[in-house]
């Protein structure tokens, strides 16, 4: 629709947003009036790209998120894992130690309001879906099924890929799902976080009828993954002496949880514990001096402050002299995503990955280390040409512009979703054939 500020359902175009509520619904509100409304936003929405009243801007954000990703507003999501693969990658899962804890607090809620719980991973892969034998068979229709991804990527906006992609608790209201045939459920679901790094491992979700459109249900799923991350806190022995842990994946500033404390380290810092982890041998000060500085002019003093600085953060019997090493084990995410491609698991590797390792440092033994894991992430990648992690890569944040990967995806993909890869990867070749014409001399 050109130029007009309303609809054809009669709604005005939304000029200013009402408050970014986590309740889809207020109270008092007439859920079928509601949803008559957003399915007038969403083909709105669908047909020009403007967001309309009542659309609330948590929603809007994820339609548009949805529609970057070119997430057609039909169809189904895929189911990536099958039965046997499945089951053993839920059993290794964090998240399979508070199932237990999970189905106590919510079998009677789902059952009573014949409602489904299901738990995802972090990439928004069902592990978990039970609840009313019913409710189960309406949603597999949709393949709301353990195996189906249902990152907010793969099938727009929706409870479970939504907080993980807000990383908060939300609550998603009939035609607020992107997908049509999604638009007659309604779903809260909350991040869970493991709670000694503060990773998000997943998130646990309620699904059913209109009844859920209420603020009790989005406060239950917060209360229910508040819970599993307490019941976490209790299965993992206390942090003993010699038991680090080291997140440096997807963020600037590493994040080292030692002796039950958690430390934000300063960039600099965070550069000096990535190498001393990564060299548990230990490294001399000439060593440190040329991989964390690109000038050669940069004084031996200057590295033994920060070093000094260093120990009195971490305390005097971590952090050991000639030469320069930690005196405990460390369990880097960024080892542990190597020793899984070492060993072939290629899923589990993904799972891990947050990011880049340190993206922001120039340090050169850091960005030569950055660049060796991701590259050996995409090569395994490509080479496994399974869809699923292939887009959990090629919609990442750094990997979005990634030509070979966007190939690969274009290619694994079925004959009936290749649509959106292709056009990705049309977009990147003459983006490509741009760049290459005005390097040539004379262009």
């Amino acid at each position: 629709m050109a130029g007009g500020g309303h609809t054809e359902c009669g709604e005005a175009e939304l000029t200013d947003r009402r408050d970014d509520s986590w309740v889809a619904l207020e109270a008092g509100a007439d859920p079928a009036e509601r949803s008559r409304q957003l399915r007038c936003a969403h083909d709105e929405f669908t047909a020009d790209g403007r967001v309309v009243h009542p659309v609330r801007p948590l929603v809007a954000a994820s339609w548009q998120r949805s529609a970057r990703a070119r997430v057609s507003p039909d169809g189904a999501a895929c189911v990536e894992l099958g039965e046997e693969e499945l089951a053993g990658y839920r059993d290794g899962h964090p998240l399979a130690r508070v199932m237990p804890v999970v189905r106590e607090l919510t079998g009677a809620y789902a059952g009573d309001g014949e409602h489904l719980v299901a738990v995802c991973d972090a990439q928004g892969r069902l592990l978990w879906v039970e609840g009313h034998p019913r409710t189960r068979g309406a949603a597999a229709r949709m393949n709301f099924v353990p195996g189906a991804r249902w990152a907010e990527s793969a099938v727009g906006t929706n409870a479970p890929g939504t907080a993980l992609a807000e990383d908060r608790p939300v609550q998603v209201f009939s035609a607020e799902h992107f997908r049509r045939p999604v638009q007659r459920w309604t779903c809260a679901a909350a991040p869970v976080h493991d709670p000694r790094t503060g990773r998000l491992l997943g998130a646990v979700d309620l699904t059913g009828g209109d009844g859920l459109a209420h603020p009790h249900s989005l406060g239950f799923v917060q209360a229910v993954a508040r819970a599993s991350e307490s019941e976490l806190a209790l299965l993992v022995p206390p942090l003993m002496r010699e038991a680090i842990s080291l997140s440096a994946l997807g963020r600037d500033e590493a994040l080292l949880v030692a002796d039950g404390r958690k430390l934000r380290l300063s960039h600099r810092h965070s550069e000096i514990l990535v190498l001393l982890a990564r060299h548990p041998e230990g490294l001399s000060g000439d060593e440190l001096l040329v991989a964390l500085y690109e000038d050669e002019t940069v004084s031996p003093v200057t590295l033994r402050a920060e070093l000094s600085r260093l120990r009195r953060l971490l305390g005097p019997d971590l952090l050991a002299s000639r030469p320069y090493r930690l005196t405990a084990p460390v369990d880097a995410d960024f080892d542990t995503v190597a020793r899984r491609l070492g060993s072939g698991a290629v899923a589990a590797a993904m799972t891990v990955y947050a990011g880049p390792l340190l993206p922001a440092s120039q340090a050169p033994a850091v960005a030569r280390l950055r660049r060796r894991l991701a590259d050996q992430l995409r090569s395994a990648l490509i080479a496994r040409a399974d869809p699923g992690l292939l887009a959990d890569w090629a919609y990442s944040p750094w990997a979005e512009d990634d030509l070979p990967v966007w190939q690969a995806l274009a290619t694994a993909l079925p004959r009936v979703q290749q649509a959106a890869a292709q056009a990705r990867l049309r977009e990147l070749k003459g983006e490509l054939d741009i760049a290459t014409g005005l390097q040539r001399p004379g262009a």
